[in-house]
């Protein structure tokens, strides 16, 4: 069985008395461990941050670049063994694991553009001889608390920006699939990166609490469920640090009387249940507008359901593999239960679900429910499975309500030909990514990503320049250079009394 490790500079980390283990989703069985850091790790890791950060910040923005472009083409270059790797752990087939790679490199993209982001601003003459001009510098050490559903996308989301900015970055993925970020952070190093930039512990909240509370690190970025996303946040805050805390989602579509069934069906099939549902931008409610609307959905809905294919990762024609392990398996099927006890209509029922071969695996079969209601608890918690509710709507007021009033606010689509209607819902909608015909509407790597309520915890966004922000404090001169022959008798004005 292999050992995973932490990737910090100057030598092995400390032995861990604890350790976690690393499951194949695919056959059930441990296929690794991970050791279980805690404050002596991370002491051990933010030493070589501080005695790296000040060099790489000093470091001219061009050539931070250049270690950017040459991290993206070793990332290219190992794609297929890091999708392998990746999906051995994780659990959701390879054309999704690509597709998580490459969300992740379209930041690292972003981040190549760093000498221009970075520029700050100047105004001549705000005064008598007098400029004021902003400078972006790095916050120093950063830190990334990641979540299990996309271990690279979301480390690249953090890392990417933070180190183009001239942070140090400490990396602390989930325990559950661990491999990929220190192969990410390895290739880091072999593409330019100075030893102590980006680092890698692991840890449960032994070594979240650490990086909370540790009084170097001046940012963290995390990514989690909404509870823990709080915790976080609040813990952070209270330490003095920067914090942004990006949570859970209960995402709806609504779908318009005149919307193309067809294609919200084959929308739906991939946003509901790709990657086993296990995504905090996948579509798990549905909202028809109307009976009639509803009808023909639900009808067009089962047969697409049933037709999904539930596969290994490593299954080219499976729409989806395995969830991450047993204990989330469990979870997801007592949702289904709950949503039963509560009265909602149970079309689809994935429980119970069995690959040959694989019945030790953690699979669970695509799930519909119908006559979902605003009060059921199986609507108003996250379920992150392969389950989608269908709550039914009278109008378009009673849909726009549904997402505005949910606790949650990531992200909501319409699904409509009229564009007044979509005009007015993209206005008015109390949700913070919203998509027009777009099921999965994560912005592009220029903008940025961020939810509403109890989805985020913090006022800046993840990535574009939302995450140049984060990871960067601005500084502001006002400078004037007197003439050499002055006498005196020009006295100093503050530019806005001038």
């Amino acid at each position: 069985m292999r050992d995973i490790d932490h990737v910090i500079v100057g030598g092995p980390a400390a032995a861990s008395t604890r350790h976690g283990d690393v499951y194949d989703p695919n056959t059930g069985q441990i296929q690794a461990r991970v050791g279980l850091g805690g404050a002596v790790d991370l002491e051990r890791a933010v030493a070589a941050a501080r005695a790296a950060q000040p060099g790489w910040a000093a470091t001219n923005p061009q050539r931070r670049a250049r270690v950017m472009f040459r991290f993206k083409e070793l990332v290219e270059a190992n794609m297929d063994a890091l999708a392998h790797l990746l999906s051995s752990e994780h659990g959701k087939v390879i054309a999704d694991s690509k597709g998580d790679i490459q969300r992740g490199l379209e930041v690292i993209e972003f981040a190549c553009g760093i000498p221009h982001v970075l520029k700050g601003e100047y105004t001549q003459g705000a005064g008598p001889g007098i400029d004021v001009y902003s400078m972006r510098q790095p916050v120093g050490i950063g830190a990334g608390i990641t979540p299990f559903n996309f271990p690279a996308m979301i480390p690249m989301w953090m890392f990417g920006v933070a180190i183009a900015c001239g942070n140090a970055f400490i990396l602390k993925p989930s325990e559950r699939d661990p491999s990929v970020p220190v192969r990410l952070a390895e290739l880091m190093a072999e593409a330019g990166l100075p030893d102590g930039i980006l680092q890698v512990v692991h840890g449960d909240k032994e070594m979240v609490d650490a990086i909370l509370d540790h009084p170097a690190i001046a940012a963290v970025s995390f990514v989690g469920s909404s509870d823990i996303a709080h915790y976080v946040y609040q813990r952070g805050v209270a330490a003095g640090k920067r914090v942004q805390a990006m949570g859970g989602a209960k995402n709806h579509g609504i779908v318009m009387p005149d919307a193309d069934l067809d294609q919200v069906v084959a929308d739906l099939s991939g946003a509901a249940f790709g990657s086993a549902g296990e995504r905090c931008m996948a579509l798990p409610v549905v909202v028809p507008v109307g009976d009639r609307t509803a009808d023909a959905l639900r009808e067009k809905l089962i047969p697409a359901i049933e037709a999904l294919r539930v596969g290994v990762s490593t299954d080219a024609e499976a729409h989806y593999g395995p969830v991450v392990n047993a204990a989330h398996k469990a979870r997801v099927e007592q949702w289904i239960q709950t949503g039963v006890d509560e009265g909602a209509e149970l079309v689809v029922d994935g429980r119970g679900f069995q690959l040959q071969g694989h019945e030790e695996g953690f699979f669970i079969g695509p799930s519909l429910f119908d006559r979902v209601t605003p009060q059921m608890r199986s609507y108003q918690e996250e379920i992150f499975g392969p389950v989608l509710q269908i709550v039914r709507a009278p109008d378009f007021e009673a849909a726009l309500r549904l997402p505005s009033e949910h606790q949650y606010g990531n992200g909501v689509a319409i699904f409509t030909r009229n564009g007044h209607a979509a005009r007015e819902f993209a206005a008015r909608v109390e949700v913070g990514m919203v998509g027009i015909n777009v099921p999965i509407p994560v912005p592009v790597a220029y903008h940025s990503f961020g939810g509403w309520k109890r989805s985020a915890f913090g006022d800046t966004n993840q990535h574009g320049m939302e995450g140049v922000k984060f990871w960067t404090k601005v500084k502001t001169i006002t400078q004037r250079w007197p003439d050499g022959g002055s006498t005196g008798d020009s006295a100093f004005i503050i530019p806005t009394m001038g």
